[in-house]
């Protein structure tokens, strides 16, 4: 069962929280990440990307990056711009983007439950960007960008999240990207008993996002369990920050396809071998969403082709009944000659955040045939997770994204 604790968190001061919060990590590139901290000194992009902080010359996995951003967050914290919540609790983050909102808990979960497999994954992770990750959180100490865990939702924390969001908020701003962000605090003694226990009932919980995330921060405990051999199970660097949502108020976008050539066809010989494994017929709407599962948009040469797979293509496997796995395992691979996708340089991938329209403007530019799909659905990320698989890579696209600053978990050196 699953262990999902209260902790003292390291948190801004009101005033600053909408400054303070940033994106997560791994959404910059380098040079994106220094344009983003430049008019923004409180960012906490600053310490989750300490390289920001030096000139090209240093790399960004030099020894001194992750020294500054131990500095960094220690003169946060003694400025005051953070300062650590000195009653243990839960919290309550609701994201807002388009008129539609999720509402979370921040939670520490166990290292153990992870290695029990009580939370589960479904994708594998690079072990250089886990290096990466590990450094950063050994280096501080803390915890400063949230996994995201999804469970099924139960009804003793939906109500304690509903009784927590009728009282005032500790923070609460809309961010540059129109994304709104409010913040409660659950403290008192039964109501985190409640909570807790609910928690201790569910026997499965999911990584949604951050999968080095809570790799690395994984590693990191076990790596101060070795340190600290008289370790009791109860000290701070036995969990991860996390936040846990609900299945039922997630969504996950759709995680499109854009391919550079047809692999040698004429754009005739590939709607012939397309249509061996679909159904092809002109979209009667452009750009084409796709509106239910087994259906894909396809563009190609200025014009939108709707394909429905043919019932031979259908698999109970909950691998590869994936629309991911059946647009790769009859078209990608065995037409287009994309046989890893993790490694071919001809194919690229567009987050359903980005729109349709950067799919024609790919396939019009540096692409040749772009894919839209139909999104992979919360229960199937369950079921990939439930039997112990993994997803092919780039399967799911999670909006919003929960912003790193606005709750730190600090443990023991």
């Amino acid at each position: 069962m699953a262990v999902i604790r209260p902790f003292s968190c390291i948190r801004p001061r009101e005033e600053l929280a909408e400054r303070i919060a940033a994106l997560p990590y791994d959404v910059y590139n380098r040079q994106e990440a220094w344009e983003a901290v430049k008019d923004n000194p409180l960012s906490f992009l600053r310490i989750d990307r300490a390289e920001t902080s030096f000139d090209r010359s240093v790399d960004t996995y030099d020894d001194r990056v992750y020294e500054k951003a131990r500095t960094l967050l220690d003169d946060m914290i003694r400025r005051g711009q953070l300062f650590e919540d000195p009653d243990p609790g839960y919290y309550v983050y609701e994201l807002t983007m388009d008129g539609r909102s999720q509402t979370g808990i921040v939670a520490c979960a166990s290292i153990d439950d992870y290695e029990n497999q009580v939370i589960k994954k479904h994708e594998n992770t690079r072990a250089d960007k886990e290096q990466d990750r590990i450094r950063h959180v050994d280096a501080c100490s803390a915890q400063t960008g949230p996994i995201f865990l999804a469970y099924r939702a139960h009804p003793v924390i939906s109500q304690a999240v509903r009784e927590a969001k009728g009282r005032p908020c500790l923070y609460d701003f809309t961010a540059e990207d129109g994304i709104g962000h409010r913040v409660w605090k659950i403290g008192e003694e039964e109501k985190i008993r409640k909570i807790r226990d609910a928690f201790s009932s569910i026997s499965e919980i999911y990584i949604a996002d951050g999968h080095h995330r809570a790799a690395s921060a994984v590693k990191v405990g076990l790596m101060r369990r070795a340190k600290h051999p008289d370790y009791t199970g109860k000290e701070e660097f036995n969990f991860f920050l996390s936040v846990l949502f609900p299945d039922q108020e997630l969504m996950i976008m759709d995680y499109n396809r854009v391919v550079r050539d047809l692999n040698g066809l004429t754009k005739e010989e590939f709607l012939k071998k397309v249509s061996e494994g679909f159904f092809v017929e002109p979209a009667a709407e452009a750009p084409y969403r796709p509106k239910e599962k087994g259906t894909f948009g396809m563009y190609l040469d200025k014009t939108w082709y709707v394909l429905r797979a043919k019932p031979e293509t259908a698999s109970a496997d909950p691998v590869k009944g994936l629309d991911v796995s059946v647009l790769q395992d009859w078209l990608l691979g065995p037409i287009l000659g994309i046989r890893d996708p993790k490694t071919d340089e001809r194919i690229d991938f567009v987050g359903g955040i980005r729109g349709l329209t950067e799919l024609e403007r790919r396939a019009d530019s540096d692409m040749k045939v772009a894919f839209s799909l139909y999104p992979t659905s919360i229960g199937e990320l369950f079921a990939v997770a439930d039997a112990s698989r993994l997803m092919p890579p780039k399967s799911t696209w999670f909006e919003p994204k929960l912003r790193s600053g606005l709750f730190i978990h600090r443990f023991e050196e």
